[in-house]
C-alpha cells in the first residue's frame, strides 16, 4: 500500500561527521553540543545517544533535560536558560544538571536556596547581545558571592553570546570579545563564547568550550552559504511521495486562489506535503523539489496537506519519492526562497512527519 506520510530521514553518520568537523576547527576546546528545540527538529534523544563524544549537552529548558535523563542520558546537561522558578532547583539537583545564571534574580534565588547538593554554574555576561546576561557592572560582585556560595560546585564557568558572529563585516564580535576579556581579566574560570558561526569564523573566540548548534546538523549559520561549503554534511532529508499525476491545459488556474496559471498544457505531480507537516506556505511559486534527481518547481499555493509540482514531460509516476530538502537540495536555499532562516524550517517539522534514523551518509 502506498505510504502518503512524509518522512524525515536523519543520518547519524553525518551528525558524527559534523561533530568531528567542530573538533577539527576547535581542537583545543571542549564541546557543549546544543540540542534545544528537539535537537533543532532532529530528535533530541536520538541525537544525544549518537553524540557520545560530546563533553556536555545543552538544552533550553528543564523539561528537555528531564526527557534526556529519562531516556538514559547520563552525560553533563546544561540548562541554557537556567531555571525559571526557585522550586525547580530541587529537581535540578536531583537530576545532576548544570545551570547558566544570566540575571541577578536567578543568582540571588540560587544562593538563598536550601539544596541537598551544590550545582555547577555557568555565569553569563551581557557583552552586547542585550537579551540575557548579567550587566558588566554586576560581574565582580556576583562572581565573588557565587564563588563563595555553598550552593555552587567548583569554579564558575564564564560565558557570553555573540549577536552577529555570522556577519564578518560588522565590528560587533570583535567588540564583544574585547569587552568579555576586559570584564573577566584576573578572574578564574573556563570561558565559553563560540556558537556555530564563531566556530567557523572566529577562532580567537573558541576558548575552553565551544557551543555548536546548527552546524552539528550540517547547516550553515551564514546567510550566503550552505553547509557543504564548510565541509558539513546535512543530517536531515525531508521527503514525501507523489500521490497523483494530473494534466492541465493552458489557462488553467491551480490551487487556492488560482495563484498560478498554466502558460501552456503541462502535467502536475501532487505531493503529500503541506504546511500541516511543517513545510513553509511561502514556498508556493517560489521553490523547487527534487523528483528522480531533477529540480522541478512548486506551482500554486502550498496547502495544508499537499503541494503541486510542474513536471512537464518528465517521467514521474504515483509513488515516486519527492525530496523537499536534503543533501542535493539544501535547506538553506529553501530558507532564502521563503525569506526565513533554516533554523525555523527545521524546528517547524510537525508530528505528522515520520522519523527514521540511519547511519549511511554519502
Amino acid at each position: 500500500m502506498l505510504s502518503r506520510r512524509p518522512q524525515a530521514t536523519i543520518d547519524l553518520a553525518a551528525l558524527k561527521h559534523n561533530y568531528q568537523r567542530v573538533k577539527q576547527l576547535a581542537p583545543h576546546s571542549k564541546v557543549l553540543a546544543v540540542l534545544k528545540a528537539n535537537a533543532y527538529g532532529h530528535g533530541m534523544l536520538s541525537v544525544a545517544q549518537a553524540l557520545t563524544q560530546a563533553d556536555a549537552l545543552g538544552v533550553a529548558r528543564l523539561d528537555e533535560a528531564l526527557a534526556l535523563r529519562a531516556g538514559g542520558i547520563a552525560r553533563p546537561i546544561v540548562l541554557l536558560e537556567g531555571f525559571f522558578h526557585a522550586d525547580e532547583l530541587a529537581q535540578i539537583v536531583a537530576s545532576n544538571l548544570q545551570l547558566i545564571i544570566h540575571h541577578r534574580e536567578q543568582a540571588e534565588a540560587l544562593m538563598a536556596a536550601r539544596l541537598d547538593a551544590p550545582v555547577r554554574v555557568w555565569l553569563k555576561l551581557d557583552t552586547g547581545m542585550h537579551r540575557l546576561g548579567i550587566y558588566p557592572h554586576e560581574f565582580r560582585g556576583l562572581y565573588q558571592r557565587l564563588s563563595q556560595s555553598r550552593n555552587v560546585q567548583g569554579a564558575l564557568r564564564l560565558m557570553s553570546h555573540f549577536a552577529s558572529s555570522d556577519e564578518l563585516d560588522k565590528p560587533a564580535t570583535v567588540n564583544q570579545l574585547a569587552l568579555f576579556k576586559h570584564i573577566t581579566q584576573g578572574f578564574a574560570g573556563e570561558h565559553s563564547l563560540a556558537n556555530s558561526a564563531a566556530v567557523l569564523n572566529w577562532p580567537q573566540s573558541h576558548g575552553d568550550w565551544v557551543r555548536p548548534g546548527l552546524m552539528l546538523y550540517g547547516v550553515s549559520p551564514m546567510a550566503d552559504t550552505v553547509g557543504t561549503e564548510h565541509e558539513l554534511k546535512p543530517v536531515m532529508t525531508l521527503s514525501s511521495s507523489v500521490i497523483a499525476v494530473r494534466e492541465v491545459n493552458a489557462g488553467d488556474a491551480v490551487g487556492y486562489g488560482g495563484s498560478w496559471i498554466a502558460a501552456h498544457s503541462t502535467r502536475l505531480a501532487v505531493v503529500a506535503m503541506g504546511y500541516g507537516d511543517g513545510y513553509p506556505r511561502g514556498a508556493g511559486n517560489n521553490a523547487d523539489v527534487l523528483i528522480n534527481g531533477k529540480r522541478l518547481p512548486i506551482v500554486g499555493r502550498v496547502s495544508m496537506d499537499m503541494i503541486t509540482v510542474d513536471i512537464g514531460n518528465e517521467a514521474v509516476a504515483v509513488g515516486d519519492k519527492v525530496v523537499l530538502w536534503g543533501r542535493d537540495l539544501p535547506v538553506e536555499q529553501l530558507a532564502r526562497c521563503v525569506d526565513t532562516i533554516p533554523y525555523e524550517l527545521l524546528c517547524n517539522i510537525t508530528s505528522r512527519v515520520q522519523f527514521s534514523y540511519i547511519n549511511s551518509s554519502g
